[in-house]
């Protein structure tokens, strides 16, 4: 049985991407599999209000009709991520840390009674036994750095809803050697188990 792939696109420069590239160099190593993909910057997400904070952990029995609209997007997305065996989301890094559009899906898929719980020994992650892959691009800070809000913070965000396999694809410091970094993200890339 084939695996399933959710690919998530969070980079707002279209084809000049790399973030992109490295996504589409991460896609190939998984032959065969059906890709889902979510494009935030091409579709982007409406931000959270304060209606929809107010309904976002209710069960369904509490739900109006119009509560249940309001949450359908954000079914919808937590959907596609339970479907997946992996995602491969990129990331590309904006003055530190994440777009505005892939924070806008986080905060659409972190919710209480379906990605993650809370219990006497505190929250728990309902995302389990999923992989993912995180391209990682920034100009000029290194990843891992203490200038790198960006992947540590998605290693956090995931394993908070129960995804706790994350490999990061790193092209990091572009504007300092932008052949170098890319080649080693290529290497990384073909060492990725598929």
């Amino acid at each position: 049985m084939a695996q399933t792939v959710l690919r998530i696109d969070a980079s707002g420069t279209g084809d000049a991407s790399v973030t992109r590239k490295l996504n589409d160099q991460v896609i190939a190593r998984f032959d065969g599999a059906d890709v889902i993909t979510r494009d935030l910057a091409a579709d982007p997400l409406p931000f959270v209000d304060a209606k929809w904070n107010a309904i976002r952990g209710l069960t369904d029995d509490q739900l109006s009709d119009d509560d249940k609209s309001r949450l359908a997007l954000s079914d919808t997305l937590i959907d596609e991520i339970r479907r997946a065996d992996t995602l491969v989301i990129s990331v590309p890094m904006y003055n530190f840390s994440i777009p505005a559009a892939l924070k806008a899906w986080i905060d659409l898929v972190a919710r209480p009674g379906r990605t993650f719980s809370y219990s006497e020994a505190g929250p728990e992650g309902l995302m389990t036994g999923k992989r993912a892959i995180l391209t990682l691009a920034s100009g000029g800070v290194p990843a891992g750095s203490d200038a790198d809000f960006a992947s540590g913070y998605m290693k956090f965000v995931l394993g908070f809803i129960g995804i706790t396999d994350v490999e990061i694809v790193a092209a990091d410091q572009l504007a300092l050697d932008a052949e170098g970094t890319l080649a080693k993200a290529s290497d990384q890339i073909q060492q990725l188990a598929a």
